[in-house]
């Protein structure tokens, strides 16, 4: 058998990952994701059906929430599966942020003594968590159908509305993994940070429903960009604005390069402080 010899060389000015490594070793991408899947739905009676479960009974509560009690506006959709809708981007965004940010901390003993590239064990949290993405989905089909709805050609350009997610998330994902390492607090500030955002963002409300004076709070919003483009393409609901669109597309990117260039910088001290 061959050997083969791996030169560590110094970062560059410009702390770009090690491509060429992430693609050699992306066996540990799948291998962590895999684990993070048995890991979750181990010895649970309901297993997979939590995936399942959780989206419903939020949809659930905030239908009656702020559909019946507060009779927010829904834009002509039945109230629950609007609030699904919003439900299937956030639990993806929220599932990819929550679970990366721990990653490395969570696997302080492998970081400290293995050599691979960290950076995907932050990543390895969008398999495991589009896997819970797509059940969810598959009964996001079965609503459409039962309710009659048809979002026409716009359902083509779900994918893009969902790579963006992912962008979004895994960008704030591996700087949360970043910092969490040196950091801890990180730990606290991010259920807090989403927990926030979960109600900042319009996911059980129209966009219709803000007032004017606030409306420029949810138009800066990344996630709002994100939440129209999904319930577009999902339920047929009016296209967000062309400038949103762009916008959805420019942070996404933007806000994962960043996430990369500031993990990258910091990965060579992970070892000494983990």
């Amino acid at each position: 058998m061959a050997s083969r010899t791996i030169t560590i060389t110094p970062p560059g000015r410009l702390p770009l990952p090690g491509w060429r490594e992430l693609w050699e070793a992306r066996e540990v991408f799948t291998r962590f994701g895999i684990r993070d899947l048995k890991l979750r739905y181990r010895q649970t009676a309901l297993g997979v059906i939590w995936v399942v479960l959780q989206p419903l009974l939020s949809a659930g509560i905030f239908s009656v929430v702020f559909g019946q009690i507060a009779d927010l506006s829904s834009d002509g959709v039945p109230y629950f599966v609007f609030s699904f809708a919003g439900m299937l981007a956030w639990t993806l965004f929220n599932g990819i942020v929550t679970r990366s940010a721990p990653s490395l901390v969570n696997n302080q003993a492998l970081v400290s003594k293995v050599f691979f590239p960290r950076m995907l064990v932050p990543l390895s949290a969008v398999l495991s968590v589009l896997v819970d993405f797509l059940v969810a989905a598959a009964l996001m089909v079965v609503l459409l159908i039962a309710y009659g709805i048809n979002p026409g050609w716009a359902v083509l350009a779900l994918p893009g509305w969902i790579l963006l997610v992912i962008l979004l998330g895994s960008g704030i994902g591996l700087l949360c993994s970043a910092l969490m390492v040196q950091f801890r607090d990180v730990a606290y500030v991010v259920p807090f940070a989403m927990q926030t955002l979960l109600y900042a963002s319009p996911l059980a409300y129209s966009l219709n429903s803000v007032g004017e004076n606030i409306r420029w709070l949810f138009d800066i919003n990344p996630l709002t960009w994100i939440l129209e483009g999904f319930r577009w393409s999902l339920l047929g609901l009016a296209q967000p604005a062309p400038w949103q669109m762009i916008a959805a597309v420019a942070v996404s990117l933007g806000v994962f390069v960043a996430g990369t260039l500031v993990f990258s910088k910091m990965e060579r001290g992970f070892a000494d402080v983990i």
